[in-house]
């Protein structure tokens, strides 16, 4: 590894300052995302709907999230991520707040559609930001803080809603977390700079030290042309860590989305202890993304390869999800077994970091759409998902099962998605561009090779 610049100057620190923002947002809208799963159960009592209804409020959100994705990464892309990223969260704050407003299924239903509008694009533009604040050594833990902060807002959600719940019932506490996004909005539109070499914090030695490692010579807000659509499809990188992210959404929804559910009604546990181990599972899954984060940036930089470093840390998640899922269902005691699907939920986000890392790398000047379609493709999984497990429940119970025989068999689909992911994640190369091999720090013969591919 290259040395960074050395200069008399010190370097500013205004690129911590994006990644508390971006951090920030990320805990608010996996706040904002999560608490519908601790008011689910009452909603469903109130609303008089069904086990399959309630999945379909759960799915209409992922559904608008997914078909979103690409059209908000392209804006960053084009139009510079400051005024997409505020835009995004006053929308989506706007919705969280109208959750509590729905007085029947259908409004409910489309509230959720607008919501999950609203936060598509968040993650594409984050990873956009990132690339251009942060110099590529340092992206995983970068990446690795941010999707820890998203973690740490849906270990923290379950709890904070619970108690909402009880002191001014679930309507309002929607509102209360509305109010959350609206002030981060202010804030960031007021500071943020799309290019760090326009930003009056930034230092020229800091400047440097951001640009240190990269071979683009392209200005961080500049507008792009037309994507090479043609080279992301032949890509098999592009539909590997779609499906690998196919694997981690179905996945971590079931966590964020049904769990405290499948406490209550499955093991009889109380909201409170729900909550609690809800945010323990949320919780796990936060840590595996601080370390993971770590993790990643200490593997290319101890190995040198840009591959295994990756890729191996992510089979290790897939492994844990797999192993954690298959023994929960065998133990009686409900906090013992949510200890492991905490781990479950540890080894899908170690996974996270090194899919940001790797989709960021091949994603090459095309970040924001590039990001967009991987997470989009990804997010169908965790629709399909949530969808699954509520029409699962249904039909268990038509059979007459009920309690821990009506929910535990479908862990087992679970444990079959986790080892999909460790297939998937074997045969993954995150070195190359998929527009810009050169860009990569592939092998020159490499990059040779796959120019000639694409």
């Amino acid at each position: 590894m290259n040395e960074p610049p050395t200069t008399s100057e010190r370097p500013t620190k205004a690129r911590y300052i994006v990644l508390v923002f971006l951090a920030s947002m990320a805990f608010i809208l996996y706040l904002d995302r999560v608490c519908m799963s601790q008011a689910a159960p009452l909603i469903k009592e109130e609303l008089q709907i069904s086990e399959t209804q309630k999945s379909v409020l759960f799915t209409a959100f992922t559904l608008s999230y997914v078909l979103f994705e690409i059209p908000t990464g392209r804006w960053g892309d084009r139009f510079g991520s400051r005024g997409v990223l505020t835009r995004i969260v006053v929308w989506w704050s706007i919705f969280t707040a109208l959750t509590g407003a729905a007085f029947g299924f259908w409004l409910m239903l489309g509230v959720r559609f607008l919501f999950g509008a609203g936060e598509a694009g968040a993650l594409p533009n984050s990873a956009r930001v990132l690339k251009a604040w942060f110099p590529p050594a340092a992206l995983g833990r970068a990446q690795g803080f941010v999707t820890a902060s998203m973690m740490f807002g849906g270990a923290i959600a379950p709890i904070a809603s619970q108690a909402l719940i009880t002191w001014v019932g679930w309507r309002w506490s929607f509102a209360v977390f509305g109010l959350l996004g609206a002030a981060w909005a202010l804030l960031f539109y007021a500071w943020y700079r799309d290019d760090p070499a326009q930003h009056p914090a930034v230092s020229s030695a800091e400047y440097a030290l951001i640009r240190h490692g990269r071979t683009d010579t392209q200005p961080a807000a500049d507008v792009h042309g037309a994507i090479p659509w043609k080279a992301v499809f032949r890509c098999k990188e592009t539909w590997l860590l779609s499906l690998a992210m196919v694997t981690m959404s179905a996945i971590y929804n079931v966590f964020s989305s049904w769990y405290p559910t499948y406490l209550q009604q499955g093991r009889g546990v109380s909201p409170w202890l729900s909550g609690w181990l809800s945010s323990l599972v949320m919780g796990a899954g936060a840590v595996g993304c601080l370390f993971g984060g770590w993790l990643t940036d200490w593997l290319v930089q101890k190995t040198g390869n840009r591959r295994w470093s990756r890729t191996a840390q992510a089979m290790v998640g897939a492994a844990l999800a797999f192993v954690g899922l298959l023994t929960s269902v065998w133990i009686d005691n409900a906090t013992v077994s949510a200890m492991l699907v905490a781990l479950a939920c540890l080894g899908v986000q170690l996974q996270l970091p090194a899919w940001w890392a790797s989709a960021t790398q091949i994603s090459g000047r095309q970040i924001g759409v590039m990001f967009g379609l991987m997470n989009m493709i990804g997010n169908a999984g965790g629709a399909a998902s949530q969808l699954f497990w509520g029409s699962f429940a249904d039909y268990m119970k038509s059979l007459g099962y009920s309690g821990r025989a009506q929910w535990d068999p479908g862990f087992a689909v679970y444990c079959v998605v986790a080892a999909f992911g460790f297939v998937f994640w074997v045969f993954i190369d995150p070195r190359r561009a998929v527009d810009d091999p050169a860009a990569s720090g592939m092998e020159p013969e490499l990059a040779a090779g796959w120019a000639e591919e694409v």
